[in-house]
């Protein structure tokens, strides 16, 4: 197979069917991406939470490419296997006033810089024992719409996008529906790991470096989302789960509950602050549907594994 590469200096700000191919390859190729982070290089090893102030969110999710694949037609399915993914030794989590979930409960700025373990864990709080594993991924893939004019890269789309999913790591494969010839896809936004929710709006935020196998489908008609297979069901941490739940009649509202709560565990259990517990639930813990049946209340869990927390100051 033919191997090609994508530098930084390929990276678009907006999907749109218009912008002229980085690349063009054959249906099985193997692409390398070299992604800046989310913040577009802004934010640094060195930065603090007073470096928020002073960044343009407008240049925020940019994402390299677009790549042309010989073949591929309106109608196809794009499979694109991701082979390797490399992180630096270092990423960042932060509090933007006005976004996350608990935006409205959260208004100031923090920001949290990551070292990135070689054994694949990064330290939250090495005196308290709380560490989380690396699983790293890229938060945006896609390919373009045939809707004419730009689309922003901050939103998930029936095309992929920011869909920010963590089971698409290293083994797993996606597949994402062609609109327009070419398929014209691009990524970014790499991840060392998050946690399904991704609460607080942003996970360990990296710059990556991510191969790529991308071929066309003629037999998935039926993929008119992001569909995506797991190579291996996650395994379940030896010391199970801690979760809080949020019993609603607005699913929203369940899940803001269920963070909520979660955070308020954290804070007596664990001595965390609250934005370091935010940050955790962002980084480390999961969003589930538990019940949606039974009207009129939803019951959506949060669930923090046992394997990320140390001792509780309770035990």
């Amino acid at each position: 197979m033919s191997i090609h590469s994508v530098g930084r200096e390929r990276a678009n700000l907006a999907w749109d069917n218009s912008i002229p191919p980085a690349l063009h390859v054959k249906s099985g190729d193997e692409i390398t991406f070299d992604c800046i982070d989310a913040s577009n290089g802004q934010l640094t090893a060195q930065s603090t939470a007073a470096t928020l102030a002073t960044i343009d969110m407008e240049v925020f999710n940019p994402v390299n490419g677009p790549v042309f694949v010989e073949g591929a037609q309106p109608g196809d399915t794009l499979q694109v296997d991701v082979l390797h993914i490399e992180n630096p030794e270092w990423g960042w989590t932060g509090l933007f006033p006005g976004f996350g979930l608990l935006a409205d409960e959260f208004p100031e700025p923090a920001l949290k810089i990551w070292k990135l373990e070689q054994e694949g864990f990064a330290w939250f709080d090495e005196k308290k024992g709380i560490k989380v594993p690396l699983k790293p991924f890229a938060g945006e893939m896609g390919v373009a719409q045939k809707k004419n004019g730009p689309l922003s890269t901050i939103p998930p789309y029936h095309t992929g996008g920011n869909i920010d999913t963590k089971h698409v790591t290293v083994g797993s494969t996606l597949f994402l529906p062609i609109e327009v010839e070419g398929a014209l896809f691009s990524i970014g936004d790499g991840h060392a790991a998050q946690g399904d929710g991704e609460v607080c709006g942003s996970a360990i935020e990296t710059s990556m470096k991510v191969m790529l196998r991308l071929s066309v489908r003629k037999d998935k008609p039926y993929t008119k989302t992001p569909h995506f297979s797991t190579a291996t069901a996650d395994p379940k941490p030896e010391e199970g789960y801690y979760c809080t739940t949020g019993v609603d009649s607005d699913i929203r509202e369940a899940t803001r509950s269920a963070v909520r709560n979660m955070i308020a565990f954290l804070v007596a259990d664990y001595g965390l602050d609250r934005v370091e517990a935010y940050i955790l639930c962002s980084v480390a813990g999961d969003l589930r549907m538990h019940e949606v049946v039974d009207m009129p209340n939803y019951v959506i869990g949060m669930m923090m594994p046992r394997s990320v927390l140390g001792p509780s100051n309770k035990a």
